[in-house]
C-alpha cells in the first residue's frame, strides 16, 4: 500500500500506473467548513493532479459564507472547481453526494468528507486499485489490516461507528460482500456504476445506499488511517445515528415482501398499547365493550406513528398528514368490521371450524389491509402521477 503524507511518508505512485482512463471527480459535501476548505483544497493540489486529471465538485448544504470561501480559494487551484449550493438540503450529506455525482464529468467519483478526516493524497491510489482490480466501487477501510481508525473522538463514536457496521452486514448480507466497513465516507465509486435516480439516500451513510441499490458491485478495499478533524466540530451525533437507523430499515423494506413482514411485525407491537388501554378504562369501570373500541384506536394510533416513522417515511409527502391519518384509521377499524363477516363465510362456506375460521380472517384482513394502506394511504395521487409521467 502506498504511504501518505499525512504519516511523514511521501506517496509514490506515478501516473503511468494508473491505466487509461484515470481521470476522477473528487466530491465534496460540506455542511460549515470555511475553515477546512483552504487546507483540503491545497492537500488535493499537492496530491493528486501531478498524478492523474481531476475536477472537485462541492456540493455545499451551509448556512455560513463556506461556498465564498471555496470560489475564492479555487482561483489558485490548477484543476476546475465547481460550488454547487443547495439552499434545501434534500436526503442530508447523502443527497449532497448523489448531487455531486450528477454534476461530475470524470469515469471514476471519489467521496470525501471536507474536514480532512480522509486523506487527500489516498485519491489516487483509490482510482488505480478501481483500474487494477477492474472492480466498480474501491471502499477506504478503517478496519482493514493497516487501517486506522485513531481519528474517531470518544469512545462512544468507536462503539457507535461498530454497532452499524455490525447492523448493516447483518441486514444486507449480500450487497456488503466483501465491504468491511460500510459506514466510511470516502470511497471510489465508477460513474457508470451509479443510476442516480433510483438512489433515496438519507443522512450521512450514502455508501450504504450506493451498495444496496446499484445492484452487486464488483468491490475492493484500502486500508487508510481515519485522521482527526483539521478544523470545526463533528456533525456527527445521536440524530444521524437515529436517520441511519430509518436508512436501514427503508433499505430493507425496499421489496414488497419485506415491507409486508414489517407491517405485520409493527402490527404485533400495537397489542400492547391496545391491552394496557384496555386495562385501563375497565379499572375506571368503563363497560368491556366501548373499553375495547376505544382501547383499539391506542393500538391504530401506535401502528401509525411506526409505520410513519420507519416504514413510510418516504412516502409522507404524497398526502397530507391529516389525510393519511384518516385513511389509516378507517382501514384499521374497517379490519374489526368485516372479520366478523368473514369468520361467518368460511364456517358456513368452507365448512372450517371456528378457530381456523378465524386464523384464516385474520390472515385475510392482514393482507387486504396492507395493500390498502400501501394503495390508499401512501401511493401517489393521481395527480402527482401524471404531473411526474407528463416531466
Amino acid at each position: 500500500m502506498t504511504s501518505h503524507p499525512e504519516s511523514g511518508v511521501e506517496p509514490r505512485i506515478d501516473a503511468a500506473e494508473v491505466p487509461e482512463p484515470g481521470a476522477v471527480t473528487v466530491v465534496v459535501p460540506t455542511f460549515n467548513e470555511r475553515d477546512n476548505v483552504r487546507e483540503l483544497l491545497r492537500r488535493i493540489t499537492e496530491s493528486v493532479p501531478g498524478r492523474l486529471p481531476c475536477e472537485v465538485v462541492f456540493v455545499d448544504d451551509s448556512t455560513d459564507d463556506t461556498a465564498d470561501v471555496v470560489r475564492e480559494a479555487a482561483k489558485d487551484c490548477p484543476f476546475p472547481v465547481t460550488v454547487l449550493h443547495r439552499d434545501a438540503p434534500d436526503g442530508g450529506l447523502g443527497g449532497a453526494v448523489v448531487e455531486g455525482i450528477r454534476a461530475a464529468t470524470s469515469d471514476w467519483v471519489v467521496v470525501m468528507d471536507g474536514d480532512l478526516q480522509h486523506p487527500p493524497s489516498l485519491v489516487p491510489e483509490l482510482v488505480e486499485h478501481g483500474e487494477r482490480d477492474g472492480v466498480q466501487l474501491v471502499v477506504a477501510s478503517r478496519y482493514a489490516k493497516g487501517a486506522s481508525r485513531a481519528g474517531l473522538a470518544g469512545g462512544h463514536r468507536v462503539a457507535g461507528s461498530r454497532v452499524l457496521t455490525w447492523l448493516a452486514k447483518g441486514l444486507f448480507p449480500r450487497a456488503l460482500r466483501g465491504i468491511g466497513d460500510p459506514m466510511s465516507g470516502f470511497f471510489a465509486i465508477r460513474r457508470a456504476a451509479v443510476r442516480t435516480d433510483d438512489l433515496r439516500p438519507l443522512g450521512y451513510k450514502i455508501l450504504l445506499e450506493l451498495a444496496v441499490r446499484c445492484g452487486l458491485l464488483r468491490v475492493s478495499e484500502v486500508p487508510f488511517a481515519f485522521q482527526e478533524r483539521y478544523a470545526g466540530t463533528s456533525k456527527a451525533g445521536i440524530r444521524e445515528v437515529l436517520r441511519c437507523l430509518r436508512h436501514m430499515v427503508a433499505l430493507r423494506t425496499a421489496s414488497p415482501a419485506a415491507r409486508m413482514l414489517v407491517f405485520g411485525l409493527i402490527g404485533l407491537t400495537g397489542f400492547v398499547p391496545n391491552l394496557g388501554a384496555l386495562w385501563g378504562l375497565t379499572q375506571l369501570g368503563v363497560h368491556y365493550l366501548p373499553a375495547e373500541i376505544i382501547a383499539n384506536q391506542a393500538g391504530v394510533a401506535w401502528n401509525f406513528l411506526l409505520i410513519e416513522g420507519l416504514l413510510f417515511r418516504d412516502r409522507r409527502r404524497h398526502r397530507h398528514w391529516a389525510d393519511r391519518t384518516a385513511r389509516f384509521a378507517l382501514l384499521a377499524n374497517a379490519d374489526l368490521v368485516l372479520r366478523i363477516p368473514l369468520i361467518a363465510l368460511f364456517v358456513r362456506e368452507l365448512g372450517l371450524a371456528v378457530v381456523s375460521a378465524t386464523a384464516l380472517a385474520l390472515v385475510t384482513t392482514f393482507v387486504l389491509r396492507f395493500m390498502g394502506t400501501e394503495a390508499l394511504v401512501y401511493a401517489k395521487k393521481a395527480t402527482q402521477t401524471t404531473e411526474g409521467a407528463a416531466a
